[in-house]
């Protein structure tokens, strides 16, 4: 990834973008996994790469934070996780511009630049939470205010850092304790989900039920299940659905 002279291009309006970046790196990561598991299927944020039927399939974000990237801020990554039939069997999310590789494999613990990482034990009251508004469907913003200012009212602080990986990584390694989102895509959340779970944390969809890694899906993640218990009331509580 370059800090300059990348191309950028609409996808749907200025808050949806893709850079030549994005693409180069998409490009890259699916031609060596390709030939690391060969016969393995792909998921991936920009087109041409949509294989679903396959036993293993590669879910990547080439840029995690694309819009951060385009303005030069540094809140942004690159995103890979592998799938086995249903379930997440690895996640990698690399932060390049604070040189941070989190990975992750089921059953093996969550490391950060080979060191092992644990979610926090701060209680709710003293939670951060990372969150954002749905810049995709901002119709949900009113709604989403409403869970965001309800929760900062009972627990420490919010924080916004405009990037679904590197967020959900740092709720693993104790930076917060908290994350909600009410819809992502799955390269948005699959190899983190991985590196949280494997941390000690919980993450399901908004609704308080396992994540599919198919289709899009609201995201809720916690340190422990007393934290994500009470932020999936507010949740309930706001959406009546």
């Amino acid at each position: 990834m370059v800090k300059q002279n990348f191309e950028i291009t609409q996808k749907d309006g200025y808050a949806n973008i893709v850079t030549s970046s994005d693409v180069a790196v998409q490009e890259f990561l699916c031609k060596r996994l390709a030939e690391l598991l060969p016969g393995s299927g792909f998921l991936c944020e920009e087109s041409d790469y949509w294989e679903l039927n396959k036993e293993y399939t590669w879910i990547i974000d080439p840029i995690d934070g694309t819009a951060n990237y385009s303005r030069g801020i540094d809140q942004c990554a690159i995103s890979v996780a592998l799938k086995h039939g249903a379930e997440m069997e690895m996640g990698v999310v690399y932060v390049p511009w604070a040189n941070e590789l989190f990975h992750a494999e089921k059953g093996k613990g969550a490391f950060l630049n080979g060191e092992p990482i644990h979610v926090s034990k701060r209680p709710f009251e003293n939670a951060v939470l990372c969150t954002a508004l749905p810049v995709y469907h901002k119709e949900f913003a009113p709604i989403c205010q409403k869970i965001i200012l309800e929760t900062f009212l009972q627990i420490n602080d919010v924080r916004r850092f405009g990037a679904a990986a590197p967020e959900l990584c740092y709720l693993g390694m104790g930076r917060c304790e908290l994350y909600f989102e009410y819809l992502l895509s799955p390269w948005d959340f699959a190899a983190a989900s991985v590196i949280l779970t494997e941390a000690g944390g919980i993450v399901t969809d908004r609704k308080g039920n396992p994540l599919t890694f198919t289709e899009p899906s609201g995201v809720l993640a916690a340190n422990c299940k007393e934290t994500h218990e009470r932020m999936l009331a507010i949740i309930k509580q706001k959406i009546k659905d």
